[in-house]
């Protein structure tokens, strides 16, 4: 049962997605023209009300965290004018705490064949990622890698955002002077189908805002997609692991990865958590 705290917190999440989520569009993405000077990044919470078809006082009260009740069919407008990609989309919908439509259902990115290969897979760390590099799920045996990934806001759980955000993280890598600048020039060649993309966009101008080294690389145009094979972690309670990657893609055409790491040699196996509670 969902406490009443629960749903403030939910509620409080909900309306801080959904402007930041607002705040990445811009008036000429949606055909809306540029008059006057504007105060806030993005849409204004009117415009956004007019798109979907909503009432200006109902959307603000989304916004604002209230206690109200949204419809699926308003959720889909909201989505679409936001331009919510998949995993956002589920993610709107359950903090709505809107049961999912069917047709979401039957496209879901993360299967229950998949959910079961991250548990059985345990205690190795596995982790699956779509071509932004966002965090769409991830086992027990990755968060003992990696921290309390459980703790990551939503908009935050982002492998790139992490490698060069979170200081932990890179603690951690022990190779990351290495290995970053291939990973920033992976992810620019991924960018190259979704150039356009708002999400892409968003994300691109955050990490040149608050990434020196990201600011720095990106203008140099590099791209690779071949991926890291190998690579080593420190960490804090086991010391030094060393883990060979496989990468395990959803389909022939699909941006969906399932990475898993498995030990490099037997000291690194032989550290690994026999079990979890």
């Amino acid at each position: 049962m969902t406490t009443a705290v629960e749903s403030e917190l939910r509620r409080q999440e909900l309306a801080r997605f959904l402007r930041s989520r607002r705040e990445r569009i811009t008036p000429e993405q949606v055909g809306l023209p540029l008059l006057g000077r504007r105060r806030t990044p993005g849409l204004r919470r009117e415009e956004v009300a007019q798109l979907a078809g909503v009432g200006v006082t109902w959307y603000t009260w989304l916004e604002q965290g209230r206690d109200i009740n949204a419809s699926e069919q308003v959720l889909q407008a909201i989505a679409r004018t936001l331009r919510l990609d998949p995993h956002e989309h589920t993610h709107l919908f359950r903090l709505a705490g809107a049961p999912e439509p069917e047709s979401e259902k039957d496209c879901q990115v993360i299967t229950p064949a998949m959910e079961l290969m991250l548990k059985k897979l345990e205690p190795y760390p596995v982790a699956v990622r779509n071509a932004r590099c966002d965090l769409l799920a991830y086992n027990r045996g990755y968060t003992w890698l990696m921290g309390d990934v459980d703790a990551i806001p939503f908009e935050d759980r982002n492998t790139l955002v992490q490698c060069l955000l979170n200081p932990e993280w890179r603690k951690r890598m022990l190779d990351w002077d290495t290995n970053i600048p291939r990973v920033i020039a992976s992810f620019r060649a991924a960018m190259a189908e979704h150039v356009a993309e708002p999400a892409w966009k968003s994300l691109v101008k955050r990490l040149k805002a608050e990434s020196p080294l990201f600011a720095e690389l990106w203008p140099h145009h590099d791209v690779n997609s071949e991926p890291i094979r190998t690579k080593r972690y420190l960490h804090p309670d086991v010391g030094l692991l060393r883990f060979n990657f496989t990468y395990l893609y959803y389909g022939r055409r699909s941006e969906i990865t399932m990475s898993t790491y498995t030990p490099a040699d037997e000291e690194t196996a032989a550290k690994l958590p026999l079990m979890f509670d």
